[in-house]
């Protein structure tokens, strides 16, 4: 998948921001929610651009119709990038560049259901959907030496929600729908 998708040739964008446990300062305008959305036996949902093969996490910008609620627009963005559904969430962080007024925030979450993918309406491509553990996903980034600690704090919501460490092992793609042996 990863050779299909290009992935391996694709540059990484550098994101090298502080990672903060708590929430964003008030003053910060939220530009963005994603969240590390983990599979029962611990491995996290990653999003592959078809064209490119760049990697993401499922989530994106606020839109008008969710209303300043950050969870709103995560959980819209998770249907439409990768038809998934997600349970209760945990409030990770967030992310900040120290020259622009912004928080991107974070959070995981139990991922419970996964339908055929989507056409994302906002680029009209269907992402790549894929299981890695959460170190391979950070491998797809270049957020530099602060995302150890945004990985802390995946594993400790992992810990918290009674999902297993992911052991190491091939991506799995998910074509078309939830596989019975994943959830």
């Amino acid at each position: 998948v990863l050779d299909r998708a290009g992935a391996l040739r694709t540059a990484r964008a550098r994101h090298h921001l502080p990672f903060h446990a708590g929430p964003a300062p008030e003053q910060l305008s939220v530009v963005q929610a994603w969240g590390w959305l983990l599979a029962p036996d611990g491995r996290v949902l990653l999003l592959l651009e078809p064209d490119t093969g760049a990697a993401l996490l499922p989530g994106g910008t606020p839109e008008p119709q969710d209303r300043d609620n950050p969870l709103a627009t995560l959980r819209r963005e998770t249907h439409e990038e990768a038809e998934a559904e997600f349970g209760d969430p945990q409030f990770l962080g967030h992310l900040c560049d120290p020259d622009k007024p912004y928080a991107r925030l974070r959070y995981a979450a139990p991922l419970t259901r996964l339908g055929p993918p989507p056409v994302d309406p906002a680029t009209g491509r269907t992402h790549i959907r894929v299981l890695a553990t959460p170190e391979q996903a950070l491998e797809f980034f270049d957020w530099g030496p602060p995302a150890a600690n945004q990985l802390a704090a995946v594993h400790r919501a992992r810990a918290q929600f009674g999902i297993p460490r992911a052991a190491r092992q091939p991506l799995t793609e998910l074509p078309d729908a939830t596989d019975p042996t994943i959830f």
